[in-house]
């Protein structure tokens, strides 16, 4: 499955990318994510709590930063796992505009989801993943642009 978009956000690049870069200020705003395990620089897992339709799955995910233009792109692969579930995700965003902001951020995401949360059906998925990606991004904009 492909998502994409663009969010604008009234804050610096600098800032924005700090806190994109940063596992626990961006995990924050991740629905369901319960804990955040920094492991170095570019590798950190989280636990997080995916419900869609009637199935709920308790994740473990391994993402590492695999590219990294500072404060300009970075891509971030993700595996994660929950019982008789698995999720694969290859996620790009790019910061642009003024430095002192507006920053406008491009992203795309990559995401193959096998097992049990697969067979609830594209639509549902689709529909489910639009609304957490809405609530990431809202959250993110309301720390960013608040401080």
């Amino acid at each position: 499955m492909q998502f994409s978009g663009t969010v604008q956000i009234a804050a610096p690049r600098e800032r924005v990318w700090a806190f994109l870069m940063d596992p626990n200020g961006v995990g924050s705003c991740g629905p369901g994510v319960e804990t955040i395990e920094v492991i170095d620089a570019d590798r950190f897992k989280a636990k997080a709590k995916v419900g869609i339709g009637f199935i709920a799955a308790r994740f473990t995910v391994d993402m590492t930063i695999a590219e990294r233009t500072e404060p300009v792109h970075a891509q971030i692969k993700a595996h994660g796992q929950a019982p008789g579930s698995a999720v694969d995700a290859t996620a790009d965003m790019t910061l642009d505009g003024p430095a002192e902001g507006p920053t406008t951020m491009t992203w795309s995401a990559d995401v193959s989801i096998a097992g049990k949360l697969a067979s609830v059906g594209g639509r549902m998925i689709d529909g489910t993943a639009n609304k957490m990606i809405g609530q990431t991004f809202d959250c993110i904009r309301s720390k960013l642009e608040a401080g």
